[in-house]
């Protein structure tokens, strides 16, 4: 069943009235991995009658009122992606592609996609919005914005919106909901920020918008003091004072429990495009989402260049195998089930099962990271559970094939010693098919400190260990390698050192390589903005320059491009090494 978004389906279910309508920026599709698709049924679970818009057309109010206006709010996002990012690229280019719009034509979602549709929604209704999603919750601080070059503030105060909910955003928008239908506040719910003339007893003051737009150096504490209150269980309420006002953001909602992720999956997604707008066009997403199971939420990876962290968060939260398996049994029942399951996974597929238990007693370290710069004692890796999981998975009838496509931790794997290799090979040997994508981003010891990731070493490590188990099964099989071109830290001769590793180490000609994309919240657009290391205050080189951004790319796929210039810088950075 799909969540309404037409009169005829309201009359179906006898709804004179919504309490909620939902708006979004991309189509709705019927999906676990849709915020919208997750809130909407959860919220009917609930009691409440809501409503889906989706791609409003912003010019009149046709659109956007064609449901009435709802008894309690309008909850607003961009989609799965920040606006900016989905409608440009990393050289301020217009992508002409949208893979959540119907057709694939990008022609549906305005720039800045939050703020334009609270506008539009307070054009012709009164009620409360509330807003929510990727781009609101990166965006609820003071924070860099690449596209305008400058700092902006809160997009809860640029967008007039009347409350901001942030993360992963059930355990809120649950309350929030409950509460108005209760009469009763909304302004101290956990995982929501607000306005206010004065702050709350024992919230942290972090310096003020105007601060922060003249002083980096303040900048980048208030980003510290914010990256580290992300974490239900460590974190204090902020404060930052925006004009004559102050942001106020409550401490995190509780994460939910391996039973709460359970009951939130086993609702019933139709994992399709609603009628009313499939007749504009199928959505690309969907060949991915559409037979792709999440198993959980979070990451500990602290790459610097990644969002995942500040949305959502540090400690993973994993679904039981029994719920997993039955959703993938919903899913081999379908008619137009192909027999393939195209990812089993998150953020980091190899994180599911297991998290460090003084974490989950005390919540995230404040000093020091999971994994990085090496893996810390407290954290008992193990791939066992998703090797059960696995092995469960492909017992079930009408499926084929099941495929591991979000992203590998290669350096977990081989800090398993006791099933890291069995891991390798099980996927070696049952999920794979020609090609198996990891993401070194780069190879220099220098921009990979940046980045907050692994050395090469590991990388080479795994791709012996990955050749030898295929020798052995008699396949041909191969590792593709996500890579980054001007990243903080990244010159161009650190680029010319990537192209000679990955010919001579990796033997292989990249194919896939994209530029930095600075986005917000992200200690990587920290670096970008201040040009300098946040921690030690040391300044990094970075290319700012679109063009020359350009050619860090292109070095990586101009096969004639200085061949002994960039054999050079291999030789002298491994000398060095020595």
């Amino acid at each position: 069943m799909f969540v309404p978004t037409t009169k005829p389906e309201l009359n179906n279910k006898k709804w004179d009235s919504l309490d909620i309508i939902l708006v979004t920026g991309d189509t709705y599709i019927d999906s676990s991995y849709i915020g919208v698709a997750i809130l909407g049924k959860l919220l009917i679970k609930n009691g409440f009658k809501v409503a889906i818009i989706a791609q409003p057309d912003i010019s009149n109010e046709n659109d956007i009122m064609r449901l009435g206006e709802p008894n309690l709010f309008w909850g607003i996002t961009s989609g799965s992606v920040d606006s900016m990012v989905a409608n440009y690229t990393a050289s301020k280019k217009w992508r002409k592609q949208d893979d959540y719009t119907p057709g694939g034509v990008n022609n549906k979602r305005p720039d800045r996609a939050v703020i334009k549709y609270v506008n539009l929604i307070k054009r012709y209704s009164k009620k409360l919005t509330i807003i929510g999603g990727v781009e609101s919750s990166l965006r609820r601080i003071a924070h860099y914005d690449y596209w305008s070059n400058k700092i902006r503030g809160s997009i809860l105060f640029n967008s007039k919106a009347d409350l901001l909910v942030y993360g992963m955003a059930e355990r809120s928008i649950l309350d929030i909901a409950n509460n108005l239908k209760n009469n009763l506040s909304i302004d101290n719910i956990k995982g929501t920020c607000i306005k206010s003339k004065e702050i709350p007893d024992g919230y942290l003051e972090l310096p003020s918008l105007e601060i922060v737009k003249k002083d980096k150096i303040k900048f980048i504490e208030m980003f510290h003091d914010f990256y580290q209150n992300n974490d239900p269980l460590a974190s204090v309420g902020l404060a930052q004072k925006h004009d004559n006002r102050y942001l106020i953001q409550h401490p995190p909602a509780d994460y939910l429990d391996e039973n709460e992720l359970d009951d939130i999956y086993a609702i019933e997604y139709e994992n399709e495009q609603h009628p009313y707008y499939q007749k504009d066009g199928n959505v690309k997403a969907l060949e991915t989402i559409g037979s792709s199971i999440t198993t959980h939420r979070g990451c500990y990876g602290a790459c610097t260049f990644c969002a995942i962290a500040v949305h959502q968060g540090r400690t993973v939260r994993s679904r039981s195998q029994d719920n997993i398996v039955e959703e993938a049994k919903r899913i081999s029942s379908r008619k137009d089930f192909k027999g393939y399951i195209k990812d089993v996974g998150g953020a980091t597929a190899n994180m599911y099962g297991f998290e460090c238990k003084k974490k989950l007693k005390l919540g995230s370290c404040k000093d020091r990271e999971c994994i990085y710069p090496d893996i810390c004692p407290a954290l008992k890796i193990t791939h066992k559970p998703q090797l059960e999981l696995l092995s469960k998975l492909r017992e079930i009838k009408n499926i084929k094939k099941i495929f591991i496509t979000s992203g590998l931790r290669y350096d977990m794997i081989l800090n398993d010693k006791k099933y890291g290799k069995e891991y390798i090979k099980n996927l070696a040997k049952n999920h794979v098919s020609g090609q198996l994508k990891i993401a070194p981003e780069h190879i220099s010891d220098s921009v990979l400190e940046c980045m907050g990731k692994p050395s090469n070493n590991h990388l080479l490590e795994f791709k012996k260990e990955f050749d030898n188990i295929n020798r052995k099964l008699n396949k041909k099989q191969y590792l593709t390698y996500y890579l980054i071109a001007a990243h903080p830290g990244s010159k161009n001769k650190d680029m010319y050192e990537l192209k000679t590793f990955t010919n001579d180490g990796l033997k292989i000609n990249p194919e896939q390589v994209q530029i930095f994309t600075p986005t917000p919240s992200t200690y990587a657009t920290l670096m970008y903005y201040t040009e300098l290391d946040p921690f030690t205050l040391r300044p990094i080189f970075v290319e700012k320059n679109i063009n020359a951004k350009v050619k860090q790319k292109e070095i990586m796929f101009n096969s004639s491009n200085n061949k002994q210039k960039n054999k050079s810088f291999y030789l002298k950075r491994k000398k060095v090494k020595k």
